[in-house]
């Protein structure tokens, strides 16, 4: 028999100890890779947007109404440097293509704008005729007339000018803080995934102790035996990294369609195809942490190398740093500072769970005087030394995944509240383009038989503008105009208000802010704001911040009559409630009023279900990670368990010989085994609520611009605490197994170590 053959036997003996190290690099790798690829095609999109955006302008028409073909080709002969830019999103789910002209983009060449488009290799950039071909096969794409930045080469024709080409809100730096959320928590699922791998190793290592003492005695040297060890784990790792690399692939094409709906819908940020080629970076941080979770066992032992008094300073350490992450999660000022925080909480909990557990187990065992329950206490304390890499990691995940649930579930009631006051009206008409909106409210006016008074208002869309900030910098703002301001509009929920705040805002005396705003500008109510409308400078006190959940942009609500005579909105519509089956001739009436055809019309219950549909999406990945992640800590604590209890089966027969039946004998380790998995539970249970807390209170606002209520869902804690009492239930299960086998049992007790006794 050779060397490697002698040491890797340990695998032929104990295969499941193999698949589970398999599959857990596996998934690590799967995870990992599908959210890094995920996130860096959404760096890159981003990155793109702003590269194009500095580099050039847009013309738009004088009436507001889109630019064509015909537009084109009109700016063209008039000797204007312009080129065609269409972007469309293909139903694949791919990320969208910029459809350009490469002949149009020709006398870009001398401003140094021709290297941004690059070459038409489809990443993303097409021939403007296949964008074409795709808009006309899926949906309508955005056509922008781009010209340099920079002065026009001559004076442009009348009824076009010049505008930033600002396809989206400023939302760049929300952006990045959602996919550092991700980032974050996909770490957290390596961390947690790393804990795994090593209690699963180390199992594996302790039970070849005594075949490495064996191997010492025949002469072969210790750094031999180490040099091997490195080479399995490293053979182990890549051979599982591969195939996890083209899973998470597979999972992040599967789900990349949810993501770009929700980075779209969320920050306004497109997905560029071919945008996003990580290459095989994940397969080096899965080596990396495979590495230093597994080899960190060749090192010395602390207790070797310092003194004990020193080691027992150390331990202390454990309550300052949980300490240090509690006091510095509210105050963060960073997304970086508020994950730094978590992870200082997650470490100090990882050091004392162990420990909290080990002691109390040992209290209880002093308090009993039944000597099967103090039997009981004084191994679930073994337990607790034992096994405490998968116990922590199991808490982790409980904690994490509880965490998630609460905050996917409190998005969900508080998005249904919000977007119930939002779209209170049954139906939404838009105004046509070009026509006049105010012979429409008198006539609405006039017809109270078919649409009371109270029931339906004007809602106007605009751009203004905001002086400079040093925080903020100067930008544009959406402005939402509403009149009349009916029972529909103040019934909204606000963050904050001042007195009287609707009826001053109808009689033009302020305005009011969305969070998103308040938040980045540090508005707060009284405050004044300054805001540029048609050229003209308003400047009027804050009145309330209300919440608009689900999107980045900084909005001004303000009524009819603060806004000057030159107000033209680029969108207007109705909301309507009308009386029973009166709605066509609502429309029918509207449409004679503006001499135009049928005006568009939304049902308000169907666009209610789309938003629904988008933002169940948002979260999709955050509970794909969490449930793998929980599946994982369960099966792992499940064999863990199981391999260690069964080292010990001749100890736990020692119980039938004192004089317990076979069965009670079972009892006893069922109720040992179901202690120790609730136990777990019920640690993990107060870090996620604090998780619970982090997330809507600190991390939401840094990563989305607003925040969100508090909430517990004790539906969550049952769910979880059922599994907890099923991966009990499943190490006991198992354990039966085992008493029906014959067991080994030590020649002496200091073939045990101290943890073990």
């Amino acid at each position: 028999m050779t060397l490697s053959s002698a040491l890797f036997s340990h695998y032929r003996r104990h295969p499941l100890q193999l698949l589970a190290l398999a599959l857990m690099i596996l998934v690590a790798t799967m995870l990992w890779s599908s959210v890094s690829q995920l996130t860096s095609q959404a760096r890159d999109s981003l990155g793109q947007s702003q590269q194009v955006m500095a580099a050039y302008r847009q013309l738009i028409r004088s009436d507001s109404q889109p630019v064509t073909v015909a537009d084109f080709v009109h700016l063209r002969r008039a000797g204007i440097c312009v080129m065609p830019w269409l972007e469309v999103t293909p139903s694949t789910g791919t990320g969208r293509v910029i459809g350009v002209d490469p002949l149009a983009a020709a006398c870009f060449g001398g401003s140094g704008q021709g290297p941004v488009v690059g070459t038409l290799d489809g990443k993303p950039f097409v021939d403007i005729s296949q964008a074409a071909a795709l808009a006309a096969e899926d949906s309508p794409g955005e056509l922008s007339l781009l010209v340099p930045d920079g002065p026009v080469s001559r004076p442009l024709p009348p009824g076009y000018r010049e505008a930033s080409f600002e396809t989206a809100p400023d939302s760049g730096e929300l952006g990045r803080s959602f996919l550092l959320n991700l980032d974050a928590l996909s770490l957290l699922v390596l961390l947690i995934t790393a804990l795994l791998v090593r209690s699963v190793y180390l199992l594996g290592q302790a039970q070849r102790a005594e075949s490495f003492a064996l191997l010492r005695r025949f002469g072969v040297r210790p750094l031999r035996v180490q040099i091997l060890r490195v080479l399995e784990l490293v053979a182990l790792a890549m051979l599982c990294i591969l195939p996890g690399i083209l899973l998470g692939r597979l999972l992040a094409g599967i789900l990349g369609n949810s993501f770009a709906r929700a980075m779209d819908s969320l920050f306004d940020l497109p997905l560029y195809a071919g945008q996003g080629g990580n290459g095989w970076s994940p397969a080096l941080v899965i080596m990396a942490v495979v590495a230093l979770a597994c080899l960190t066992d060749l090192l010395p032992k602390p207790s070797a190398v310092l003194p004990r008094g020193a080691l027992r300073r150390l331990h202390w350490l454990a309550p300052g740093v949980l300490v240090a992450g509690l006091v510095l999660a509210p105050v963060a000022p960073s997304l970086s500072a508020a994950f730094l925080a978590v992870a200082l909480v997650f470490v100090g909990t990882g050091l004392l769970t162990p420990r909290v557990l080990s002691t109390l187990a040992r209290w209880q065992a002093e308090r009993q005087k039944n000597a099967l329950a103090r039997w009981r206490y004084s191994e679930l304390g073994v337990f607790a030394r034992r096994l405490a890499l998968p116990l922590v990691a199991l808490q982790f995940a409980l904690a994490m995944v509880l965490a998630v649930q609460a905050l996917v579930a409190v998005f969900e009631v508080t998005f249904d509240q919000w977007l119930s006051r939002r779209l209170a009206a049954e139906y939404f008409v838009e105004v046509p383009p070009g026509a006049d909106s105010r012979p429409a409210v008198h006539w609405l006016q006039g017809n109270e038989e078919l649409v009371a008074g109270d029931d339906w208002y004007l809602l106007a869309r605009a751009r203004g503008r905001l002086p400079a900030t040093e925080t903020a910098g100067e930008g544009a703002t959406d402005l939402l105009v509403l009149e009349p301001l009916v029972s529909m509009i103040t019934g909204w929920d606000l963050l904050a208000q001042a007195p009287e705040a609707w009826p001053r805002l109808r009689r033009g005396k302020g305005l009011m802010v969305n969070e998103q705003l308040a938040r980045r500008r540090g508005l707060t109510v009284g405050d004044q704001l300054f805001v540029d409308i048609a050229g003209v400078t308003l400047t009027l006190p804050v009145l309330a911040v209300y919440p608009d959940y689900g999107r980045p942009a900084a909005e001004v609500l303000v009524s009819r009559n603060s806004v000057p005579a030159g107000f033209q909105p680029s969108f207007e519509s109705f909301a309507i409630s009308p009386a029973p089956g009166a709605i066509d001739t609502i429309v029918t009436g509207l449409q004679q009023v503006w001499g135009q055809g049928l005006p568009q019309m939304r049902d308000n219950r169907r666009v209610r279900e789309l938003a629904d549909a988008v933002f169940r999406q948002t979260f999709l990945l955050t509970r794909t990670l969490a449930l793998v992640t929980l599946i994982l800590a369960a099966a792992a604590l499940l064999m863990m368990g199981w391999v260690f209890l069964s080292g010990r089966v001749w100890y736990y027969r020692l119980l039938v010989v004192w004089g317990l039946s076979r069965h009670q004998a079972l009892g006893q380790l069922a109720r040992l085994a179901l202690m120790l998995t609730t136990g777990v539970a019920l640690l993990a249970l107060p870090l996620g609520i604090w998780l619970t807390w982090v997330l809507v209170s600190c991390i939401n606002p840094l990563a989305f611009g607003w925040s969100l209520p508090m909430a517990v869902y004790p539906g969550v804690w049952l769910q979880l605490g059922a599994l907890s009492v099923l991966v009990g239930a499943g190490i006991a299960v198992l354990m039966a197994h085992q008493l029906r086998h014959p067991a080994v049992v030590p020649a002496s007790a200091s073939e045990l170590d101290g943890g073990a006794r």
